[in-house]
């Protein structure tokens, strides 16, 4: 695989140095970030991403980028609040569930798009919002569905507290995503993430500010690791529809 030819020949420039070899080398397809992009570059990626592998997958969307790709593409799904779009055929949903939970829910979009990126990557998601520490009942209340997931991912910010707790209570590996959100001493997501990385609970592993991207990508190679099953690419495609 570490062929010099074998990496050549997954290389196209057609639009930008585009990887097509890269789901076969590490199991996650190149990923269209759209952040800085012109919409032109985007839709462009895009349809080189879907006319050689089938399937394409964008992240941070802007609103001025979306309309262009919804044109272009009304087959494929825009997710508003996860701030992605997915186009082409997707696996069908095997193995066990990963579930999403945020503490708060201004924290949702983080982990829209966290579940988003498992769904286009072939995975059951059991997703719960607004369960964080502040009332803990809520947390002990879906420990049950928790408990019969692979792998949590746990969104949170203001002091970013869920994911140790989670960890303290769970056998599954916890994946922490610290958000931006919180008042002036959160320092934007910082605070969150000190916290997680300091958790005292075993077995948490933690990801960028916001990155939901990050955390499903991390929780896709566990499940293949663990579990040995992802969902197969023949599944089916999507059709348009605006995230709730």
């Amino acid at each position: 695989m570490h062929h010099e030819g074998v990496w050549t020949e997954a290389m196209d420039e057609s639009v930008a140095r585009l990887d097509h070899g890269r789901e076969g080398r590490t199991g996650i397809p190149e990923v269209v970030l759209c952040e800085r992009k012109s919409t032109e570059t985007v839709v462009a990626i895009v349809s080189r991403l879907l006319e050689r592998e089938g399937r394409a997958i964008a992240t941070r969307l802007s609103p001025e980028q979306v309309a262009p790709l919804v044109a272009a593409f009304p087959q494929g799904r825009h997710h508003a609040a996860a701030r992605t779009f997915v186009v082409g055929a997707i696996p069908e949903p095997a193995g066990a569930p990963i579930a999403v939970v945020c503490a708060g829910t201004s924290d949702a979009p983080v982990a829209a798009e966290a579940e988003e990126i498992l769904r286009a990557l072939g995975h059951p998601v059991i997703r719960h919002d607004d369960v964080g520490v502040a009332g803990i009942h809520r947390t002990m209340a879906i420990l049950p569905d928790l408990e019969r997931c692979l792998a949590v991912i746990a969104v949170a910010g203001m002091e970013g507290a869920l994911p140790s707790v989670l960890a303290g209570l769970l056998r599954q590996p916890v994946i922490a995503v610290p958000t931006s959100v919180g008042y002036g001493a959160s320092f934007n997501g910082i605070a969150a993430l000190l916290t997680m990385m300091n958790s005292c609970a075993p077995g948490v592993c933690v990801v960028n500010v916001d990155a939901g991207f990050s955390a499903a990508c991390v929780a896709h190679k566990f499940a293949v690791a663990l579990d040995g099953t992802v969902g197969s690419t023949s599944g089916r495609s999507l059709s348009t529809r605006a995230g709730e």
